[in-house]
């Protein structure tokens, strides 16, 4: 057995996912093991415990399924330090109580836009009419929400809104396709509030019948000589002593949050976990009669990965915990899975709150302006990354800082302020005009001039903004002094650039269930959340990678309890 252990620690690269490379997984390789040597079994086994985890075992459970999950911390993942945001619309009851009127179509149409090619339209068409009955799904097992409606362009409300336009669904190209609808459907809970969405889905799971596996880390899935997948090879603490559980249990919370904020103390603190898990950890199988889900995350905490898919990408906060590590997409790939998009990852530069910069103008190294402002963050980080090696200004004038600073205290979150004030004092540069502010920034003085003379003389023509800012949010930039904002790509406490991953395994669009690079099955596996490709996995807006989390974790448990169901059957007539 030790020589086993051994060789699993040696297949894990600390802190980060299992190699990829290795042999396929088959009950016949493993030494000294039987065919029927498991230490546990269930129908169901979901790998990875967040709100797309959850879900899936709710749904598994509802059908009859008998579940394990299994996670290597507590469970949550990166949805407990999420802001608790879940994008729905077509006419859902908080926004009835709001007084909103939307439909599944007008959803459809704004989400098209943003979704592209990453799902079918019929898969998005389903996502968008299943999407009232969603949240009263995830209400019916406790989740709070409310049809507060915060009435300013904002990336997070305060805890007076529970009910805001989490997307671009009023910027430019977008109002005109779909009527513009607020669909960010934050769960209620005083600061972000990701434990107030996570936490009702665990304990209704547990409720009825989930059997939780904590403390245990899926290393490898286990085949049968047809490659069907049928149960999962762990490491885990179960056996552990009390105080070295509890020790892990600490450095791992801590880890999450606040080393989220502060990377090189996450990285301390995931040393000593390794080193718990490295000494104390015993290897366990689990059964899966119907199936196995992953559910374990993308892979921002993976740098090695982040850096060779998206090399560009580097410098920004990762927004996930320690296990966002790719473990996950890795143990699909290694049983032949095919992945896609892993390329796309999502990056927020957020200049609101306060909403007054939303006049503001996004300039590049030649003073030329990037993007509609009024678009969401992670638009503006995806142009200024992908198209303008990571550098942004934002241009204002006096009597729009003036409005910005009187907006900070009614608006602003803390940490939002944080970032506020930084942008604010410590990320800005001044000048009595804008040729010395460029100069001062290194901006082509020439080229900032001149877009800011074609805003000011298209808004006193009355012409459409050439980046198609709605009328609404634009303004002139008036007189000095004059202020450029650094929001460009670089590590910072105070004012961070969180970015997340959107692509993963590919997965069959109506089961769930994971497939090769041909188009083939692979018989027992399933993908879910941020493993999978899925709804958000070309464009992100706030709600939707939690949405889709719901939407993709129920289908895949759906499936597998049928898919339970028929090989019972035909065993029992066989």
């Amino acid at each position: 057995m030790w020589a086993s252990v051994h060789a699993f620690c040696q297949e894990v690269l600390p802190g980060s996912a299992v190699r990829s490379g290795r042999k396929r997984n088959t009950l016949q390789l493993e030494e000294g093991r039987s065919a029927v040597g498991w230490d546990l079994s269930a129908d169901v086994v979901v790998v990875g415990v967040g709100v797309a985890g959850a879900s899936a075992a709710l749904e598994a459970l509802a059908a009859g399924a008998d579940v394990i999950a299994l996670d290597r911390f507590a469970g949550g993942g990166a949805s407990t330090i999420s802001g608790g945001i879940v994008y729905a619309g077509g006419g859902t009851r908080i926004q009835r109580d709001a007084g909103i009127e939307d439909t599944p179509d007008a959803m459809y149409a704004y989400l098209s836009r943003e979704v592209g090619d990453a799902v079918r339209p019929a898969t998005l068409r389903r996502f968008c009419d299943e999407s009232p009955a969603m949240i009263e799904w995830l209400a019916g097992h406790g989740v709070p929400f409310e049809g507060s409606l915060c009435p300013y362009k904002t990336s997070y409300p305060t805890d007076r809104h529970y009910l805001y336009f989490s997307g671009s669904e009023a910027a430019g190209g977008f109002r005109d396709v779909a009527a513009p609808a607020p669909r960010g459907h934050r769960a209620k809970g005083k600061g972000t509030s990701g434990k107030k969405l996570y936490r009702p889905l665990i304990d209704s799971a547990l409720a009825n019948g989930l059997r939780l596996e904590q403390q245990t880390r899926a290393v490898r899935l286990l085949t049968d000589d047809d490659g069907a997948v049928i149960g999962v090879e762990c490491m885990s603490l179960r056996a552990a002593p009390k105080r070295v559980r509890a020790r892990h249990a600490r450095l791992s919370a801590l880890s999450a949050k606040p080393g989220i904020y502060y990377p090189p103390m996450r990285k301390v603190l995931q040393k000593q976990v390794e080193r718990l898990e490295a000494t104390y950890a015993r290897p366990i199988r689990i059964q899966a009669r119907s199936g196995v889900i992953l559910s374990a995350g993308g892979f921002i905490a993976n740098r090695d990965m982040v850096a060779q898919h998206g090399p560009r990408y580097r410098g920004g906060l990762a927004l996930g915990t320690a296990g966002d590590d790719g473990s996950g997409i890795f143990m699909g790939t290694d049983v032949g899975a095919a992945t896609d998009k892993l390329s796309n990852i999502s990056a927020w530069r957020f200049i609101v709150p306060p909403s007054a910069f939303l006049g503001s103008l996004l300039v590049n190294r030649k003073g030329d302006r990037m993007v509609d402002e009024s678009r969401y963050g992670a638009a503006l980080g995806h142009a200024m990354i992908a198209e303008h090696e990571g550098k942004g200004w934002l241009v204002a004038d006096a009597d729009l800082v003036a409005q910005a600073r009187a907006q900070l205290g009614s608006q602003t979150n803390w940490f939002q302020r944080i970032q506020s004030e930084t942008m604010m004092r410590i990320d800005r540069t001044t000048g009595a005009t804008l040729e010395e502010l460029a100069d001062k920034v290194g901006i082509d003085p020439v080229g900032l001039v001149a877009t800011v003379a074609a805003h000011n003389e298209a808004i006193a023509a009355g012409t459409p903004d050439p980046m198609g800012k709605p009328d609404d949010f634009r303004r002139t930039v008036g007189a000095g002094p004059y202020s450029l904002f650094d929001v460009s790509l670089k590590k910072s406490l105070t004012n961070p650039l969180p970015m997340l991953t959107l692509g993963g395994l590919v997965v069959d669009e109506e089961s769930g269930v994971v497939q090769t690079a041909d188009g083939a099955a692979i018989d027992g596996l399933y993908a879910a959340g941020r493993t999978a490709v899925g709804i958000c996995s070309n464009s992100y807006v706030s709600g939707l990678s939690l949405a889709d989390c719901v939407f993709s974790g129920r289908r895949a448990a759906a499936h597998a309890a049928r898919r339970g169901v028929a090989r019972s059957e035909s065993a029992s007539t066989a």
